[in-house]
C-alpha cells in the first residue's frame, strides 16, 4: 500500500479551536504532507473566510470539507486508534511518546485501522474527558518553554508521520484491524455497569477506576471480538444478578 492510501487512514481532529486561521494553517500544513482528512468537533461552524485564508487556495478544498461534530465520541466513532497530543503531565493520563516513537507504533497500524489524532483548544488542551477516548498520548519535547501553538503541533506530527511513512521499511508487520471506538465505548459503559452492580465502583471512586481500566486495555488493545467477548461476559453477570435478586425476594 503506497503512503497516499495509507493517510487516507489517517484524520486530524482539533477538539473545540478557538482561532479559525489556526483550523486555516492546520488544513494547509495537512495538504502539504498527504493528510486529506480534517474532523473539528465544536459548537459552531467557524468562519469560512478566516479559516481560508490560512490555507491558502491549494488547501481551500479542505475547509470546504471539513468534517464537524459537536460531540467528541461522535466524530470518533469509526476510529480504532485515538492519539491525544498534550504537553500537561498527570497520573490519570496515558502514557507519553515523542511523535517520533509514536510514528513507529502507528506505521503498522495504518494500513488496517482509521487512526484520528487529537488536538486540544489553544489555551487549555485536551481534557481528561478528551483523552480517556485516546490510546496512547503524544507530547512534544521541548526545552524550558514548552507553549507552542495549534498549528505547529499539528505541523510537527504531520511531518514525523510524512516521513515515517516515505521511509517505513518494506517487511514491516502489519498490525490487526482493532475494535473502533464506539465498540470500545459501548464495551466500557457494559463493563462500568457491572461493576456498579457488585460494588466496586461507587460515585467517589468510579472516575479513578474506569481511568485505569481504560489504559490497562488500551495497553493490551482489543479487536472487535475482544471487545464483544467482554461485553458479552459483562451483559450475562448482569443478567444472574437480575435473576438471582428476583429469586432473594421471591418473584416468580
Amino acid at each position: 500500500m503506497d503512503p497516499q492510501e495509507l493517510l487516507s487512514h489517517l484524520a486530524i481532529v482539533l477538539i473545540r479551536p478557538k482561532i479559525p486561521e489556526n483550523i486555516g494553517a492546520a488544513a494547509r500544513i495537512a495538504w502539504n504532507m498527504g493528510i486529506t482528512r480534517l474532523i473539528i468537533v465544536r459548537d459552531d461552524i467557524p468562519d469560512r473566510e478566516s479559516m481560508a485564508k490560512m490555507a491558502t487556495h491549494k488547501a481551500a478544498h479542505l475547509i470546504d470539507n471539513l468534517e464537524i461534530y459537536h460531540d467528541l465520541a461522535e466524530a470518533l466513532a469509526d476510529f480504532s486508534i485515538v492519539v491525544g497530543t498534550t504537553a500537561r503531565r498527570g497520573r490519570q493520563r496515558c502514557v507519553e511518546k515523542t511523535p517520533r516513537q509514536l510514528v513507529e507504533v502507528l506505521l503498522p497500524s495504518l494500513a488496517t485501522n482509521q487512526v484520528a489524532i487529537l488536538f486540544g483548544p489553544e489555551d487549555t488542551g485536551l481534557t481528561n474527558d478528551d483523552l480517556k477516548y485516546c490510546q496512547m498520548a503524544s507530547a512534544i519535547p521541548t526545552a524550558d518553554f514548552s507553549s507552542l501553538n495549534l498549528a505547529q503541533a499539528v505541523a510537527i506530527h504531520c511531518y514525523e508521520i510524512y516521513y515515517g511513512l516515505v521511509h517505513a521499511q518494506k517487511d514491516m508487520v502489519l498490525a490487526p484491524h482493532l475494535a473502533t471506538t464506539h465498540e470500545l465505548e459501548s464495551m466500557y459503559s457494559s463493563l462500568e455497569e457491572s461493576l456498579y452492580s457488585i460494588d466496586f465502583l461507587n460515585e467517589v471512586s468510579h472516575i479513578y477506576w474506569m481511568m485505569n481500566i481504560r489504559h490497562f486495555f488500551s495497553r493490551i488493545t482489543l479487536t472487535s471480538k475482544d471487545a464483544n467477548i467482554v461485553r458479552t461476559v459483562c451483559k450475562k453477570l448482569l443478567l444472574y444478578l437480575k435473576n438471582k435478586n428476583h429469586k432473594d425476594l421471591g418473584d416468580p
